[in-house]
């Protein structure tokens, strides 16, 4: 056996590297979410408790984000929008980020159980498995309804720290988790009518891809007329106030005439700009005809904040009912 043979091969991987496996800008909205779960249920909390209970869920939803680049790596390389995620371009070796992420959540769940419950606990278990096991390895690659079905692991952290707040998980933060469920298919349709050649190309059946532009615009605007209703629906069961109702109707009525003009677009008909060109172009640099696509992706993120934000405030400030 040559020396080089016997050499363990040193990882180059930087501590930011590992950070990035977290999927931060996702982990920020999970810790809103949840947060707002947390603050909205009833009773009160030890602030440290608290805290505690919101580091375990971000650190949980690192975890998941970890293993599902451990898991797609070979994926990830294969799209443009994801070929700089550390393990698709070589930074981090799989079995690293398989590691990192399974630690995480055994830590993330066991310390969740044992500062706050185990319902929450099992909760934040059920939504890694759900989002690194059954979506990643079944759902993805299988079915134009991934992001659907896949969306429930998005939609679990408000009634997590519903849980950690209470112990409960009553229809009260059911109908967040629903809000949630519902944003995700016209949010995560409308990036991929202008990203459906990476999609292609790594052989991932998301709808446009599957089914094409005008059908997905389609089930963008009937997914949208769902979930208008649902988002406002807590101003109307006793669960918000004023603030909410206004923020909700408002950003309701500009999401639906969004999904309105998608659907009346040419969305998603023809490749984006970048493969057009055949240059790399950043996330919003597409074709103009894709721009309302690029437009209701942009301004379900914000609705969403908002929707979450008016609850925070009137739990905060006591303006709720």
């Amino acid at each position: 056996m040559t020396e080089a043979q016997t050499t363990p091969v040193l990882s180059t991987s930087q501590p930011e590297d590992f950070f990035q496996l977290l999927k931060p800008r996702v982990m920020s909205l999970v810790v809103f979410t949840a947060a707002t779960g947390l603050v909205v249920a009833p009773g009160s909390m030890n602030p440290f408790v608290a805290a505690i209970a919101i580091l375990c869920i971000a650190v949980g939803a690192g975890a998941a984000g970890a293993l599902n680049m451990a898991l797609e790596g070979e994926t990830d390389a294969l799209m443009r929008r994801t070929r700089g995620r550390p393990v698709a371009a070589g930074r981090v070796r799989k079995n690293d980020a398989m590691a990192f992420g399974v630690v995480l959540s055994l830590f993330s769940v066991m310390l969740l159980g044992m500062n706050t419950n185990w319902l929450a606990a099992g909760l934040l278990a059920l939504t890694i498995v759900y989002y690194a096991g059954f979506y990643t390895l079944l759902l993805k690659r299988r079915t134009p309804q991934n992001i659907v079905i896949g969306g429930a692991a998005g939609a679990f952290p408000p009634v997590i720290g519903w849980a950690a707040a209470t112990g409960q998980a009553p229809w009260q933060a059911w109908l967040l988790f629903l809000i949630i469920f519902l944003w995700t298919p016209p949010h995560s349709w409308a990036l991929a009518l202008y990203s459906a050649g990476d999609y292609a190309k790594a052989g991932i059946p998301m709808m446009p891809v599957a089914k094409g532009a005008r059908s997905t615009r389609l089930q963008i605007l009937i997914y949208t007329l769902i979930f208008v209703p649902v988002a406002i629906a807590p101003a109307f069961t006793g669960m918000a106030g004023l603030i909410y109702g206004v923020v909700s109707v408002v950003g309701g009525l500009a999401f639906l005439g969004l999904a309105l003009r998608l659907f009346r677009s040419r969305a998603g008909d023809e490749p984006d700009k970048a493969e057009a060109v055949g240059r790399e172009a950043a996330l919003y640099d597409v074709r103009v005809q894709a721009k309302p696509a690029r437009d209701l992706f942009a301004f379900s993120i914000l609705y969403l904040m908002a929707l979450f934000s008016a609850l925070l405030v009137e739990a905060l400030s006591g303006l709720g009912v």
